[in-house]
């Protein structure tokens, strides 16, 4: 993996030989502002011909086919497949060559491999996904022994720029009580600070996934990353997971 290009972001966390992850950043495409320079949404109204180009690129720099999602704040798993665009939130494929790939924009990434290296996973998860199951649902689709599993958590929005409001503590709390720990109260009433990675930590320990690696980045005040928060026109970057041709 150390011969991608530097402006990717390469997980670092144990994952076999055979498995590879990248983040892109915002860095190394051919995007005009505010989409600059490697975004690669069709959907925020970047030039098309930007985006292809954008995504033409990351394939050749992974050696590895992206199997693009149409997201939708859902909780639906897709079996990889470069030839579909499944309308989905999370993927998976036992097939080498094949990349899982979400794209995110402050909600989190979080890819999934097992200890053998026969299985991968990618989920996007904003909070309407997280407390709704797509991490689990994810975790379901690989139909492993969850102590095999191992999951890093991609470049997400950071505990101390996540701000929601009541509902959404309450909606994590009445799955898992212990998620009120995530959450501090913000500067003003009815609102708090939720650490979505702690959120997510939560919930795959509930399930027996306890090697849970990356967190501590935060997308709105990382200038390497595209963040809805931060500007509402902007692009995606992607997190992608695949099995190396063996």
């Amino acid at each position: 993996m150390s011969d991608l290009s530097p402006s990717l972001l390469l997980p670092n966390w144990p994952a076999p030989a055979g498995v590879r992850a990248c983040v892109t950043t915002r860095a190394g495409g051919v995007s005009q502002s505010p989409y600059e320079t490697f975004n690669l949404g069709d959907h925020v109204g970047d030039a098309p011909d930007a985006v292809a180009e954008n995504r033409r690129r990351l394939t050749a720099e992974c050696a590895a086919r992206p199997a693009w999602l149409k997201q939708v704040h859902g909780l639906a798993v897709a079996y990889a497949d470069p030839q579909v665009i499944a309308e989905a939130d999370a993927s998976w494929t036992d097939t080498p060559g094949i990349a899982c790939t979400v794209m995110t924009a402050d909600c989190l990434p979080a890819l999934f491999c097992d200890r053998a290296g026969t299985r991968v996973a990618a989920a996007h998860a904003g909070w309407r996904g997280l407390v709704g199951g797509v991490l689990e649902a994810t975790l379901d689709s690989l139909a492993l022994d969850p102590a095999e599993v191992l999951v890093w958590l991609g470049p997400a929005i950071g505990p101390q720029a996540f701000e929601v409001g009541a509902e959404v503590r309450e909606a994590f709390i009445a799955v898992h009580p212990q998620a009120d720990a995530a959450f501090v109260p913000g500067a003003q009433p009815g609102k708090f600070i939720a650490d979505i990675y702690a959120l997510a930590r939560i919930r795959l320990a509930a399930r027996g996934v306890n090697a849970v690696y990356g967190g501590g980045y935060c997308t709105v005040t990382d200038p390497r990353f595209f963040s809805y928060r931060r500007a509402a026109t902007t692009g995606r970057f992607a997190s992608l997971i695949w099995l190396a041709p063996r």
